[in-house]
């Protein structure tokens, strides 16, 4: 797995890459990504600021997309918990999709462990990584506990009125 670091001729495929990720959502009833988030504005912003990145497999194939949004992040400044590292200096897994016709096939674990291992190996000054997803968003749960992050709180309302996001984060 590698990433690769998007740029506006991308702009396309990622945003079919997202609704491709939001129809998956709703075919097994999770109302995450069912309203305008993520937005074109979001996805356009993430490509200029440097965020937005495409995965792509061991054969060059792209397979998902991912953003990683350097600190701080002001969806989490209504942080219902505590984090585990008192700081600014993290990153935050937003946006990740995989395309439905490579689901199954550990591309997400990859993906996710990609990012960490850069963040560990690359980003000395990074403390932490962080990372939400909605609460009826089962695999993502369970793919955010497989990589080893620790729940640390809830968000309400951030991304959808009366909607909950269980909030993770990795220590370094």
């Amino acid at each position: 797995m590698q990433l690769r670091k998007a740029t506006m001729a991308d702009f396309d495929q990622i945003i079919t890459i997202l609704k491709d990720g939001a129809n998956q959502l709703a075919e097994r009833g999770v109302n995450q990504w069912q309203g305008d988030y993520p937005s074109k504005g979001q996805i356009k912003e993430d490509i200029e600021q440097g965020w937005a990145f495409l995965a792509e497999s061991d054969d060059h194939e792209t397979v998902g997309a991912i953003a990683i949004v350097d600190g701080p992040d002001h969806v989490y400044d209504h942080l219902d918990g505590q984090w585990l590292c008192d700081t600014d200096n993290y990153v935050v897994i937003h946006r990740v999709a995989i395309k439905s016709n490579h689901a199954g096939k550990g591309y997400a674990t990859q993906l996710l462990q990609a990012v960490i291992n850069d963040v560990k190996d690359n980003r000395d000054e990074i403390d932490s990584v962080r990372i939400d997803t909605h609460e009826d968003n089962k695999a993502m749960q369970h793919l955010i506990d497989k990589m080893g992050f620790t729940k640390v709180g809830l968000l309400h309302g951030v991304y959808r009125p009366n909607e909950t996001s269980y909030v993770y984060e990795l220590k370094k």
